[in-house]
C-alpha cells in the first residue's frame, strides 16, 4: 500500500460506499473523494476516515477542494453521473452522463494521466467507450465495473437455489450490463462441480432470468434508487487487483480489439487484472447459442456507442 493512491470521482451510494471498503481494507495509503456536493463530501471523508482509524486502518480519506487534488493518483474510480429520470429516454441519459464524464476525465487528464481508470457510470459500456474516446488513454488503461457485480448476483441466486455451497459458488457472466447480458452455467461452478451436474436446466434457466434482472429487482424494492454494496464491493475487487498486481481474472468490460470476433466496441469478457491496468483478455469458448447471445449483447452496445459517434463526439 506505499504511496498508493486512490481517486473517487462521484460520491454517492456507490462512491461513499467504495471509500469505506477500501478504507478498512488498507490497500492504499490515501483515498481522495471529489463530488460537486463539496459540504457533504467533506463530511464524508471525515466519517470514513475516522472509522478506518476505529479499524486502526493506515488509509487516510480526503475531499478534494481542487482538480489538482486527484493528482499523482494510481487508480481512479468514476461513479458520476445522474440516474434516469420519469421522461428520459435512454439517448438522453447517455448524452448527458457522457457530458459529466468528459469534464471528468478533462480533469484526469491533466493531474493523474497514468491512472488506471475505472468506470462505474451508466449505461457502463458505452461510458467505457466514451472514457477511452475522449481520454486518448490505451485500451488497457481503462475499464469497466459490471462482470463482477453480474457474476455475484448470479451466484446469490446459485446458492438461494441450491441452498448449499456458500462461499464455493464461482459463476461467470460475459456481455453488455444491462438485459443482453450473458450468464455462462457451463462455465460456473459449485466447489468444483459443474452447474449442471447440480441443477436441471430449467433451474438454470430461472437463474439466468434472475440474474439479469437483479438490479432492477432491487430498483423496484427501494424505489428510490439501486443497489450499492455489491457494486461497490465488486469495484473494491478490481482496485485491489490492480494496486497489488495481484493479476486476478476478473469479468470486465474493456475495448475488444479483435478478441471473440469484434474490433473497436465495449463488451464484458474476462480479463487479468495488474498494476498495467487490462493486462491480457482471456477468450473462452462459447457454444453457439452463447455466441448468438454475445453477439446480441455487442448489437446493444454497439447502437448506444452509435449514438454516441452521432451527437457526441
Amino acid at each position: 500500500m506505499i504511496n498508493k493512491k486512490v481517486g473517487i470521482i462521484g460520491v454517492g451510494n456507490v462512491g461513499s460506499t467504495l471509500a469505506y471498503t477500501l478504507a478498512h481494507k488498507g490497500i492504499c495509503s490515501s483515498i481522495i473523494l471529489k463530488d460537486i456536493r463539496e459540504n457533504i463530501v467533506e463530511a464524508m471523508a471525515l466519517d470514513i476516515s475516522q472509522s478506518a482509524n476505529a479499524a486502526k486502518s493506515h488509509t487516510t480519506v480526503h475531499a478534494a477542494k481542487n482538480a489538482n487534488d486527484l493528482e499523482g493518483c494510481d487508480v481512479i474510480v468514476i461513479t458520476a453521473g445522474i440516474p434516469r429520470k420519469p421522461g428520459m429516454s435512454r439517448d438522453d441519459l447517455l448524452l448527458t452522463n457522457a457530458k459529466i464524464l468528459k469534464s471528468v476525465i478533462d480533469e484526469i487528464k491533466v493531474y493523474s494521466p497514468d491512472a488506471i481508470i475505472i468506470v462505474v457510470s451508466n449505461p457502463l459500456d458505452a461510458m467505457v467507450y466514451a472514457a477511452l474516446k475522449t481520454s486518448g488513454f490505451k485500451k488497457e488503461q481503462v475499464l469497466g465495473m459490471a462482470g463482477i457485480l453480474d457474476s455475484a448476483r448470479m451466484s446469490h441466486f446459485i446458492l438461494e437455489k441450491l441452498g448449499f455451497g456458500a462461499g464455493q459458488i464461482e459463476s461467470s457472466v460475459m456481455g453488455g450490463h444491462g438485459d443482453d447480458m450473458v450468464p455462462l452455467p457451463n462455465h460456473s461452478t459449485v466447489a468444483g462441480v459443474a452447474l449442471n451436474e447440480l441443477l436441471s436446466q430449467e433451474e438454470i434457466e430461472q437463474i439466468i432470468e434472475k440474474t439479469k434482472n437483479g438490479g432492477l429487482q432491487i430498483v423496484k424494492l427501494l424505489e428510490t434508487g439501486s443497489a450499492y454494496y455489491a457494486p461497490a464491493h465488486a469495484t473494491s475487487l478490481m482496485v485491489e487487483a490492480i494496486l497489488d498486481n495481484k493479476k486476478k481474472i476478473y469479468p470486465c468490460s474493456v475495448m475488444l480489439d479483435g478478441e471473440y470476433g469484434y474490433k473497436n466496441v465495449v463488451a464484458g469478457v474476462p480479463v487479468m487484472l495488474g498494476s498495467k491496468g487490462v493486462e491480457k483478455i482471456m477468450e473462452l469458448k462459447l457454444t453457439d447459442e452463447q455466441k448468438r447471445l454475445f453477439a446480441n449483447s455487442v448489437d446493444s452496445v454497439q447502437s448506444l456507442i452509435n449514438v454516441l459517434e452521432e451527437r457526441f463526439f
